[in-house]
């Protein structure tokens, strides 16, 4: 009987976490843990880095500089650069490797332009690409993969497959939480968040790595643009690299979340089979195997 009890209040602190989240003002908060995380006052870094080593079970061995009173602030702690061991990449002709370490929220094949965020929840690929209708074409039927990162993953993210890139578009807007039980209960999460759309053509046709915002995500950068927001804009932005490429080759860094939040991969259809063995909930490192592709 106790069980009845207990999982009723944490249904309700889920509701209430949820809820809070409508109300508060996250581009503040946001801005306030942006200035938090740059603070270089070495007493006061180094014990909000040890607390979140602790709190969060970081295995700074697999570090490149696994010294935590080394970084300057937190900011440069949270986006730390691995050993060069660390990550082994599956190389091999029509390998897909994943992008990020982290949790498989979904994945699969959309349904003409509709992804599955949870279940329940559906969402359209139109309004995730801010209604960029070539993009939308590109991925119709096509395959996806939502991949969460949480507090105490690794932040770099990495070339899934060798490409060009062809468009960056950020996209303005909310910044809910993305973690799990807000996935879970908010419509339209990660068409509704700020995000910042990266297309690339790849040996396996057209590619997008969607960056999407989160509350205290205070910035999110690309090897190319640098810092992409802050300043946060009101309007849809647009940068075409068609006549300036940029080349990165599989398993080299594209970009980085300055706090965590969620990578969604796109491909268009038929391009991709993801690995059987993926599924929803399905812990992932960088570099390990995602999924094949016809080359």
């Amino acid at each position: 009987m106790a069980a009845f009890p207990l999982t009723l209040l944490r249904r309700t602190r889920q509701a209430a976490f949820v809820v809070l989240q409508y109300a508060l003002p996250h581009h503040l908060l946001s801005h306030l843990m942006w200035r938090l995380t740059r603070i270089r006052i070495g007493w006061l870094k180094n014990f909000f880095i040890q607390r979140f080593i602790r709190l969060f079970r970081v295995d700074m061995h697999e570090a490149q500089q696994p010294d935590p009173t080394a970084y300057p602030d937190f900011n440069h702690f949270f986006t730390r650069a691995l050993a060069a061991d660390a990550r082994p990449l599956a190389l091999g002709d029509g390998n897909v490797i994943c992008p990020v370490d982290g949790t498989v929220s979904q994945l699969g094949r959309l349904e003409y332009e509709t992804l599955l965020q949870a279940k329940g929840h559906r969402y359209v690929l139109s309004q995730l690409l801010a209604d960029h209708s070539a993009a939308v074409r590109m991925f119709q039927d096509g395959h996806f993969a939502t991949l969460y990162l949480s507090p105490r993953d690794y932040h770099r993210i990495h070339m899934p497959l060798a490409g060009t890139l062809r468009e960056m578009i950020y996209v303005p807007g909310r910044l809910f939480s993305v973690n799990p039980t807000t996935v879970n209960r908010v419509p339209d999460l990660f068409a509704r968040n700020e995000r910042v759309i990266c297309l690339f053509d790849t040996d396996a046709g057209p590619m997008a790595m969607i960056l999407v915002g989160a509350i205290f995500v205070a910035s999110i950068d690309t090897v190319w643009h640098g810092t992409v927001t802050p300043p946060r804009g009101k309007t849809v932005q647009h940068r075409d690299y068609r006549q300036h490429p940029v080349h990165l080759q599989q398993g080299e860094e594209m970009g980085r979340f300055n706090m965590g939040s969620t990578v969604i991969l796109l491909f268009g259809k038929d391009a991709v089979n993801f690995s059987d063995d993926l599924t929803a909930e399905s812990h992932v490192q960088m570099g390990q195997l995602l999924g094949s592709h016809s080359t």
